[in-house]
This record gives C-alpha cells, sequence and structure tokens, in this order.
C-alpha cells in the first residue's frame, strides 16, 4: 500500500482543513466490465470535486448515517449511525431519537472536508435523515423512492416518475428527482418542518395510493413482494424515523461506481443512469444545478396528509406495514407474508393470537 496523504481542502472563510487519507491506493470498486479500478483516492477526489453541490443539496445540517466497506464494495458493509472515532474537531453532532426511543449523536457533514474524512472511514455513500438538525423530529424534505420490480425497464420508472409529479404537483408540492445509481428513481420535495415522522409517513402513503390508483398496471404500495408481481413498488416506508436513502450525489456500491445523480424533469426520460458515475459526474457538478431553488421551494404535506385522511375516512383504507426493525405500530397489518398467513391467528390489530 502506498504511504498515507494528507489533502488541503478549503473550509469556511478559507481555513485550510487537513485531512489523513491512509492507503489511498486501496482498491474500493475492482476492475470490472464497466471500467477500471476506482481506489480511495479517487473517491477523496471525487468528494473533493462535487463536495460543494454534496453538502449543499443534500448532507448540509442533517444527521447522517454513514454506509462504509473497510475492503471495498467486495467486502462487507456496516452502517454507522453512532460517529466513527476520531471526529475532527471541525465537525459536529447532533442527537437523534430512533424508534426504540433510545437517543445518540450521528454525525453532521456541513463541509467537504467532513465528507472526505467519511470517505478516510471508507465510506461510499452517504445516508442522510429528511430533517434539519435544529428539529430532529419534523422532517422538512418528503421523499419517495421509486422501485422497479424485475421485468420492468428504466423507462416505466420514469413513467412512474412522471405521473408521480402531476400528483405532487396538484397538492402543491414542488418535486425535484435524481437517479437512485442503480434501477430507480428518487422524487423529492422540501416540506414546512410542522409534522413528525408519521403523520409525513401517512402523507407519503396518500401520495402513493392516488399514483397507484391512476396507473394500477405500472406501480403499487404492496409491501411484500410476492404482492408486487412486476408493478414498480412506491416504498412509503422511506418516510419512517430512521429510514433513509442515498444521498444526492453520492456513489453506490455497485461496479462501475454509479452515482445517484440529481437531473431535471426534462431530462428524465433521456438520462442513461449508468453513465452516471465518479468518472463522468464531476464534470455534470460544474455545470447548471436542476435542484437549485429546492430551499425556497417549500410546501405544505397536510394536502398529502388529508389524502390518507380521506382514503381512511371514505374508503376504509388503513395502515400499512412498517419496516421489521419497527416496534409494531396500532392497526398495521400482520407482519407475515400474505401467502404464509392464517386469518384465525391474528386479530384486528394485527397481532398474533395463540391457537
Amino acid at each position: 500500500m502506498a504511504d498515507a496523504q494528507a489533502l488541503e481542502i478549503e473550509g469556511p472563510q478559507g481555513e485550510v482543513r487537513r485531512v489523513r487519507l491512509s492507503s489511498p491506493d486501496k482498491v474500493m470498486w475492482p476492475a470490472s466490465e464497466h471500467g477500471p479500478k476506482i481506489t480511495k483516492r479517487d473517491l477523496a477526489d471525487y468528494v473533493v470535486a462535487v463536495g460543494e453541490r454534496l453538502v449543499g443539496d443534500s448532507l448540509g445540517d442533517r444527521p447522517v448515517t454513514l454506509q462504509r466497506f473497510r475492503d471495498g464494495i467486495t467486502g462487507g458493509e456496516f452502517y454507522s449511525k453512532n460517529p466513527p472515532k476520531g471526529v475532527p474537531d471541525w465537525a459536529r453532532v447532533t442527537e437523534c431519537t430512533y424508534p426504540s426511543g433510545r437517543t445518540h449523536d450521528q454525525l453532521v457533514v456541513d463541509e467537504t472536508a467532513t465528507a472526505v474524512w467519511c470517505v478516510q472511514m471508507s465510506t461510499i455513500t452517504w445516508h442522510p435523515w429528511p430533517v434539519r438538525t435544529g428539529d430532529n423530529d419534523n422532517p422538512d424534505e418528503l421523499r419517495i423512492d421509486l422501485d422497479p420490480q424485475p421485468g420492468r425497464s428504466f423507462s416505466d420508472v420514469v413513467e412512474a416518475a412522471t405521473g408521480l409529479r402531476e400528483v405532487m404537483t396538484e397538492i402543491g408540492l414542488t418535486p425535484f428527482v435524481k437517479t437512485s445509481g442503480n434501477r430507480g428513481v428518487h422524487v423529492y420535495a422540501r416540506i414546512e418542518p410542522r409534522h413528525e415522522f408519521l403523520d409525513v409517513r401517512h402523507g407519503v402513503i396518500g401520495i402513493a395510493r392516488e399514483l397507484e390508483r391512476r396507473m394500477p398496471d405500472l406501480v403499487t404500495t404492496a409491501w411484500w413482494k410476492e404482492e408486487r408481481g412486476e408493478r414498480i413498488f412506491v416504498d412509503y416506508n422511506q418516510a419512517c424515523r430512521d429510514r433513509t436513502i442515498a444521498s444526492a450525489w453520492s456513489p453506490r456500491p455497485l461496479p462501475g461506481a454509479p452515482v445517484s445523480t440529481p437531473i431535471s424533469w426534462d431530462e428524465l426520460g433521456a438520462v442513461d443512469p449508468g453513465e452516471l458515475t465518479i468518472r463522468t459526474v464531476p464534470e455534470r457538478a460544474k455545470g447548471e444545478n436542476p435542484w437549485a431553488g429546492m430551499d425556497q421551494a417549500k410546501g405544505d404535506v397536510g394536502a398529502a396528509i388529508a389524502l390518507w385522511d380521506k382514503d381512511v375516512e371514505e374508503r376504509g383504507l388503513g395502515e400499512l406495514n412498517f419496516p421489521p426493525d419497527h416496534p409494531k405500530m396500532p392497526g398495521e397489518p400482520p407482519r407475515v407474508q400474505p401467502s404464509r398467513r392464517v386469518a384465525e391467528h391474528w386479530d384486528a390489530d394485527g397481532n398474533r393470537v395463540s391457537d
């Protein structure tokens, strides 16, 4: 391995941050049919190149979970919610409350140098919470993940995203879009932080169900994979507390080092997500920002929550399944896949009853 290197990175007010990068030639992405190998130093250089966008569009002033790969993408991965040891003195942390009720600090990535330090800690993907550190309980960002099932193409995802944009716009939200870095698309909207996580999740379900009614053959809100068929899953559970999506401008741990990249709605139908990689995205980051103005486009999630309320009151629709690591919630359906469910073993609240 090459000797450690010291990177000098400009900080606030012209300050210079020094970040030590050990094993700079460690391979994070091996060479493949998608391109040559990418080293830890290559990843650090990428972060420096897009740092202003990475921090400004996605990470700044938010709790961040780090997806780390000590041996590159071919090794094991783990998620750091607690700040790793050795956090630089210029970085800060913020306390978060988890679904279990416990609390602890998470790292805040407010400047490029902190993101590069995360690379030193073998971070490949950043996962920010949809909150600001001044209020870690009320989201200021609504996020919807369109997850295509096998058999669906990216053009199908584009069609679903276009329909989703229409629904969101009709209820007063301003949607922005990015590639997921894989096969899907992520749609975001800034919201006023006036509602807690469960209310925002219900608003997302309201939007998802409306989209499902308009495009029943293309999209689904079915939590269980056996019920989705080939439809695109509208992942409403990304709105849960402690559930996060790869940030804008984050690389993904997939061959070729694809990047979850903000794009304009006009180019959504023409873009090839596979061409948006660590090698190509820095040049793109120099151009016009398709997410410019997002912070000024805050909407009220109340209209989305009203969709949820209408479904409950007029259509008799109720709660949907939560992620398995969350506590059992009131009204939640049984946490067992439908093909294995025996009706008499579950009460009306989705709790298992003994024989």
